[in-house]
């Protein structure tokens, strides 16, 4: 399999999360399922990162402004469903205390924020643009071009594509110091989606390995993702406060306060997460350097 193979791959994937996309844009539409939003989401972030990894060898002229577009949806998607998952989380956190009415009065800012941000995502899905992103991936399904030179190819190539991720990830852990600021554990959960996203587009070929090199991936993104989506509640509801009567105020101090536990139990966590990948990694990449 040359370059020509890891181009294949890259159609099939596409194929396959187009087919997800399409599948769940109905229910994103409906608004009455969150877990639509997130699917249709993270096929848009797959895609992107598709594209991004295999660049290599691919025709950049042809996919980087697809990868563009991908972008274009993403922002459009984003904020419902980061909204959907920061209600879903504070009402939660916030409904075993004594002062409910106190809770909706501080959460319903977030409210409207939420309807405002599902008119604007509808109208990107009933846009020209949407529609135009979507007639492109299907042709990028069947026809999406190799670049001119090609490169090594066969596993070799998509087992590459996966190590140079991983060290760009490696690279960024490395530089940390012992107490990383908030916006560097942010990236590093951005890194590792890439590396766990670049994985399964060669998972087909590289099969068991890259199978738990995955597995590894998600849990070190879902623990960077937890204390980031912590992150964002302790701000989102301190500004909620500096805008609210005095109870509500004060429902909103004990919710910063479970807020500032979530953060500290991940930052505690994940060091062992990141072990744990580099360890598949270093499996992967067989043994040596």
């Amino acid at each position: 399999m040359g370059s020509g193979g890891v181009v294949k791959q890259v159609r099939s994937g596409l194929a396959t999360r187009l087919a997800a996309l399409r599948e769940h844009a109905p229910g994103t539409r409906e608004g009455s399922d969150p877990e639509e939003l997130h699917q249709m989401r993270v096929s848009v972030r797959r895609m992107r990162a598709m594209l991004q990894s295999a660049r290599p060898f691919l025709d950049r002229e042809r996919s980087e402004p697809l990868r563009a577009e991908l972008g274009w949806l993403g922002r459009a998607l984003g904020p419902v469903r980061d909204l959907d998952v920061l209600l879903e989380h504070l009402r939660e956190e916030a409904a075993d205390l004594p002062e409910q009415e106190a809770a909706a009065r501080l959460l319903a800012g977030l409210d409207a924020e939420y309807a405002h941000a599902r008119g604007d995502l509808l109208a990107a899905l009933d846009s020209d643009r949407y529609r135009e992103l979507l007639a492109r991936l299907e042709a990028a399904t069947e026809g999406l071009p190799a670049a001119k030179s090609e490169s090594d190819g066969g596993e070799k190539a998509l087992r590459d594509l996966v190590l140079r991720q991983f060290r760009k990830l490696r690279e960024d852990v490395d530089a940390l110091d012992a107490d990383p600021p908030d916006e560097r554990l942010h990236a590093l959960r951005i890194r590792g989606k890439k590396v766990r996203y670049t994985a399964e587009l060669a998972e087909p070929a590289l099969g068991k390995p890259v199978r738990r090199l995955i597995k590894a991936a998600k849990n070190f993104q879902d623990v960077l993702g937890e204390h980031q989506d912590a992150c964002v509640a302790e701000q989102r509801l301190r500004e909620l406060a500096g805008g609210s009567d005095a109870e509500a105020a004060f429902v909103a101090g004990r919710l910063v306060e479970r807020e500032e536990l979530r953060k500290a139990d991940r930052r505690a966590r994940w060091p062992e997460a990141w072990a744990k990948l580099a360890e598949e990694a270093q499996q992967l990449r067989g043994g040596s350097r």
